[in-house]
């Protein structure tokens, strides 16, 4: 499969109009292995309740099955089971669906054929789960435009549910400008309406896509594709005077003009826009606001102390200066992100409060060391030790509270810390070196 995944984005990209009329049978048995052995063992079970390892004990009869199903057209997916879980930055819950253990073996193959055309297509703009790609290129990329180009307005937006308000009829009109396969296309179909169970119910989805389903991903990004990247790169920068300048990862996007007047104009645009293809843009999160170079000093002709803030990817965006005196902006961990994590860790070392000293540290260093490595960025060192602390802080209560006595004070615990250290952060990301 990837020889011929690797011929179909060589079409792809030589063609830009071209549509692939024969792919669904790409997902052969050799293929769906192959994405069985990708998928991960200890991940949640569905309504069928089936694990990896329980598919396994008869994986091949279980895929040859699974293929003729779908060459007869009798596969279809099952509901998602529904579940909900906590957002990070807010008391609300998100719904989150788990598919069935063959639908997600069935998704994943669909998500590489996808993923070989389209990924022609998407333009330099769009960063969100793409090969290659992550959030830190999309915020070095981002402090090019707001540093080094005439940058005086930035449109931070923000689209009330995306993934559940997908139309999918528009969606289906999106995927046939290069797919031509019915075989695929109804079973992308299948999956989208595919429904989900609550409390024993099964109820329909006739909008979104599937939560939590490994086809979320690039079907969201080829819907934003047509919606906002191609309208933003062939509409709103030809039309404007300035400049114009768009980053998304995902369903989250910072925009960034010349002008103020054209960023007021696109946010009138924008919100016309979405409603056209059934999105709704959140107005109380959507803001326009005087951001670059000159906006300390308008600022201070207003009144004002400083310039406005935005929060991108989990960092809050300001204006500095370097130490020449010359703009810069700069970058500190959200403080809705960083309280949410910290209640998160909280709740987690209760639940393990009373495994080995060892064994918990062990899962504590673990954790820092990945918080580390996306939070570690230029001009956020402080945010992090002060996230540091308050994990020591943390730490200390939950060990305290295994004695009854609380004889285990802060003194005792930095001998412990001797033993079992929690790491210091260091600079993993620098913010200038840009990917190539």
């Amino acid at each position: 499969m990837h020889t011929k995944l690797v011929r179909i984005a060589e079409l792809a990209k030589s063609n830009q109009k071209m549509t692939f009329t024969s792919l669904a049978h790409l997902l052969n048995v050799e293929a769906l292995k192959a994405c069985h052995r990708e998928l991960a063992a200890n991940k949640a079970t569905g309504i069928d309740q089936v694990t990896k390892q329980l598919y396994e004990e008869n994986l091949h009869d279980n895929l040859v099955d699974l293929v003729q199903r779908m060459k007869g057209k009798k596969y279809r997916p099952q509901p998602v089971k529904r579940t909900y879980i906590e957002k990070s930055d807010s008391k609300k819950k998100r719904p989150l669906g788990i598919p069935a253990y063959e639908d997600k073996i069935v998704q994943r193959g669909i998500a590489k054929i996808l993923t070989a055309i389209y990924e022609q297509d998407f333009l330099a703009s769009s960063f969100g789960f793409r090969p290659h790609r992550n959030g830190h290129d999309a915020l070095k990329v981002l402090n090019v435009y707001i540093e080094k180009r005439y940058t005086n307005y930035i449109v931070d937006a923000d689209i009330k549910g995306f993934f559940d308000h997908v139309d999918h009829t528009w969606l289906m009109k999106f995927l046939e400008h290069r797919i031509a396969d019915p075989s695929l296309l109804r079973l992308i179909g299948r999956f989208l309406k595919a429904g989900y169970m609550e409390q024993g119910s099964k109820l329909p989805t006739d909008r979104g896509t599937p939560q939590g389903g490994l086809i979320s991903p690039i079907l969201g990004n080829i819907y934003l594709h047509y919606v906002l990247d191609l309208w933003f790169e062939k509409r709103i920068r030809k039309q404007y005077k300035g400049k114009a300048y768009i980053v998304r990862y995902a369903d989250d996007l910072v925009c960034c003009f010349s002008y103020k007047a054209e960023a007021d104009r696109f946010y009138r645009e924008l919100k016309e826009r979405l409603d056209t293809f059934h999105l709704e843009m959140s107005e109380e999160k959507t803001k326009v606001l005087a951001f670059g170079r000159y906006a300390e000093e308008n600022s201070k002709r207003k009144g004002k102390k400083k310039p406005d803030t935005f929060d991108f990817l989990g960092f809050t965006h300001y204006c500095s200066k370097s130490q020449q005196g010359k703009f810069r902006v700069k970058r500190k961990t959200s403080r809705k992100k960083m309280q949410a994590k910290l209640k998160q860790c909280n709740q987690w070392l209760r639940s393990i409060r009373n495994q080995g000293s060892g064994v918990i540290m062990d899962k504590v260093q673990r954790a820092m060391r990945g918080y580390y490595n996306y939070y570690c960025i230029t001009d956020n060192s402080r945010a992090v030790e002060e996230f540091r602390y308050q994990i020591k802080r943390i730490v200390f209560k939950w060990f305290n509270r295994r004695s009854q006595r609380k004889s285990f004070d802060w003194e005792k615990f930095q001998l412990f810390l001797r033993r079992f250290p929690i790491p210091k952060p260091k600079v993993k990301v620098n913010i200038y070196e840009l990917r190539k």
